[in-house]
Order: structure tokens, then sequence, then C-alpha cells
């Protein structure tokens, strides 16, 4: 890749203002998975109630994204990127100064949807500013955004072990402050950003059916690492903690295990835009869905060493967050005028499915068989299903997209 050129054929402060708000919003947005071990510990929850818990940002996320997708195309990705921070200092404030029930708790975790919304804000700032040979890899560059989540699983344990998971809700209020000073400097919105049309006019991609299938492609791929990245502190620890086996992990430890494979998740994102743009998305989804299904079914072995749980667990997760590079390498050629509202439906089901794996599939069958076994049966047995659909829908894209002449790799 010649760097030189990718520099100069965008804007380079907007990719990495696109980058930090991400990262700072991911931080927050999971901030409640990140601290569910101190969180449930007070309000003795059941497993089922666990996994609502961590799972309700995610919801909250999934239907803020559409709105915010709107407003990036409607009025600018700068303008509603502030807007979006500075309305994330309410949750943020709601669980430092109160959360003292589990509704206040999940209401909060709702807001802090808001924060997970800025997935359709920073990367339709981004792709808007480069050409279509380069979306995959700019598209991973903002998305590697979602590394926030390992700063939240790896600090916050730590930090509400010695001043309380209140606490820390405050104290996430400064680095977000930062950011936001920094964003206002920095971002800029693209020469080529659309006129604005009706609200109504937004929503019309929601006829094409390639919205639909983009949106269940990527309900796996951010929907696993999203909502894996929030279930598997209450995994981990069930399985290999202190409270379940003698010298198993302290809840400190599990963080540093979770963290390890959110790094996986996010450090791969770029690499997969990148690959996705050499040899083309759909060919190397075919591949990751194929690797997702393997390991998927690995972890229902439930091996007695956390460290091969581990290795099993981190290269599921680099393989859906190069899955959702290489997805985004996808989107933009796909719809070019439309990027803010499809990036907004199409995350949105992206964080539907990061709801739906803990709080419907892994939560419930654990409270139910009383083993984690089934849940990941379950969802390898998905991503397989998956897979085929895939390979089956993108044979007319592929043939399609084509006869364009662009040039790019599909």
């Amino acid at each position: 890749m010649d760097v030189k050129s990718f520099r100069k054929s965008g804007h380079f402060p907007s990719l990495l203002s696109a980058f930090l708000y991400f990262d700072v919003s991911f931080m927050i947005w999971v901030l409640c998975g990140a601290l569910s071990l101190y969180i449930t510990k007070d309000f003795g929850l059941t497993d089922a109630q666990k996994a609502t818990m961590v799972a309700i940002p995610t919801l909250g996320g999934s239907i803020f994204r559409i709105p915010m997708g709107i407003l990036a195309d409607r009025i600018g990705s700068r303008k509603t990127g502030i807007i979006g921070m500075v309305l994330t200092i309410i949750p943020l404030l709601w669980g430092w100064l109160g959360g003292t029930s589990l509704t206040q708790v999940q209401s909060l975790g709702f807001l802090l949807g808001i924060a997970g919304a800025s997935f359709a804000v920073s990367l339709s700032l981004a792709s808007r500013w480069y050409p279509p040979q380069y979306q995959g890899l700019a598209m991973g560059i903002a998305g590697a955004g979602n590394s926030g989540t390992a700063l939240a699983t790896f600090f916050g344990p730590q930090l509400a072990a010695t001043m309380g998971w209140h606490n820390v809700f405050g104290l996430t209020i400064i680095p977000l402050l930062l950011v936001l000073i920094v964003y206002c400097f920095m971002a800029k919105d693209a020469p080529n950003q659309p006129a604005p049309k009706k609200w109504g006019d937004y929503l019309s991609v929601m006829k094409n059916v390639d919205t639909w299938w983009f949106s269940v492609f990527y309900a796996i791929t951010f929907g696993g690492f999203v909502g894996f990245s929030n279930y598997f502190s209450i995994f981990f620890y069930d399985v290999y903690g202190d409270k379940t086996i003698a010298g198993g992990l302290t809840k400190v430890q599990i963080g540093y295990l979770v963290t390890i494979t959110v790094i996986a998740g996010s450090f791969f994102r770029p690499i997969g835009g990148y690959i996705a743009d050499k040899i083309g998305g759909m060919r190397f989804m075919l591949l990751l869905y194929s690797i997702i299904t393997v390991c998927a079914f690995a972890v229902s072995t439930m091996p007695s060493s956390f460290l091969t749980m581990l290795i099993i667990t981190s290269v599921m997760m680099a393989c859906l967050g190069m899955g959702n590079g290489s997805i985004f390498q996808l989107v933009p050629q796909r719809f070019s005028k439309e990027i803010g509202v499809v990036t907004g439906v199409v995350g949105a089901a992206g964080g539907l499915g990061g709801f739906l794996l803990p709080n419907n599939v892994l939560g419930p069958l654990k409270q139910a068989t009383g083993t984690h076994v089934t849940g990941f049966i379950v969802v390898a047995s998905i991503v397989f299903v998956v897979t085929l659909v895939f390979y089956a829908i993108t044979r007319s894209w592929r043939k399609a997209w084509a006869s364009s002449g662009s040039g790019v790799n599909y």
C-alpha cells in the first residue's frame, strides 16, 4: 500500500477524529459489561438477568444508530458527533451519582446506546473523504475505534475494585470531554456531503433488499464482537473464576483475559478492511464465516485450560473484527450516496445481534441447562447457516457489481 497516496486521497485529521470519537464512545458503551462482575454482585442477579443487564446498552445503540445515521446525512457527521458526545454525558452522570437499583442501571445502560450510535457517525465521516480503492482501509481505521472496548475491560475492573463501579462512570467523563474538544477542532465534513433530503426519503433505503442482507451479515460479525465483548466477563468467570474452581481467576484477571480477546477483534478490523480491498470482501467473508463457525463449536467443548479457551476465543474475535472491516468495504460501494443512513441501519442490525446474543441465546440457555455448551452450539449452527446464505447471495452480487466497471475488488 502507498501510505503517501492514501493520506493525500483523503483528510487524515477527520479520519483520526472519527477513530477517537469511535474509540471513547465504545469504551463508554460497554461499561456495563466491563463492570458486570461488580454490578451484578450488588444486585444478586440470575444468569438471565446478568445477560440482559449487559445486553441493554447494545439494544440502545441499535435503536439510536438509525436516527444518528440520518442526522449524519442531513446535518453532517461533525455536528452529529458533537451532539452525540454531549448527550452521552447524561448516562455517565447518572451512573456516577445514581444507579442505585437494577432498573436505574438498565435505564442508564439503554442511554449508553447513544455512545454506541457513534458507529453511524464516525464511519460516514471517514468514508466520504476516501475513494473506493481505500474504502476498506479507511473504514477499518475508523472502525478500529472499537478498541475502546479493550480500555473498558482492562481498566474498568481494576478501577471498580479500588474506587467502586459508580465512580468509574464519573471518571469516564474526563476522556470523553478531551475527545470532544479534539473533535471540534479537527473533524471536518467532506465536500461531497449530500444535500439534505426529506426525513422520509432517508428511509427509502429500507426498501432495498441489499440493505437487509447487509444487516443480516453484519448482525453476525459486529453482533458477535460486541455481544461477546459484553458477555465474556460473565462467561470466563463462570467457567474459570475463583468462585468456580480452586485456584481460579480473580475478577481483575478475568478482565485481562477479556481485554485480550477484545484487542484481537479491534486490532484486526483495519487488517480485514485492507485484505478486503486487495482480494475482495465477498471472498474474504466466506473464509471468515467458516473460521468463526469452527471456533464457536470449539468453544462448546469447554476446554479445561483457560489458555486454550483464550486462544480459541481470540481467534474467533479476530475473525469477527476482520469481518466487520470486510463488510464495510462493500457497503460504501453499494450505497455511496446514503452511507450515513445505511451505516445506521446496518449498524443497528449489528447492535441488535449483539443484544440478542447474550440476552436471548447465551444467558437463557445457561440458566436453563446449567452450562454454556448449548449456547455456543446454537451460535455455531447459526453462523454456519448464514455462511451458506452469504455464499448464495453474493454470487449474484458479484456478477451485478462486476458489470459496473469500478475496478474495485468485491
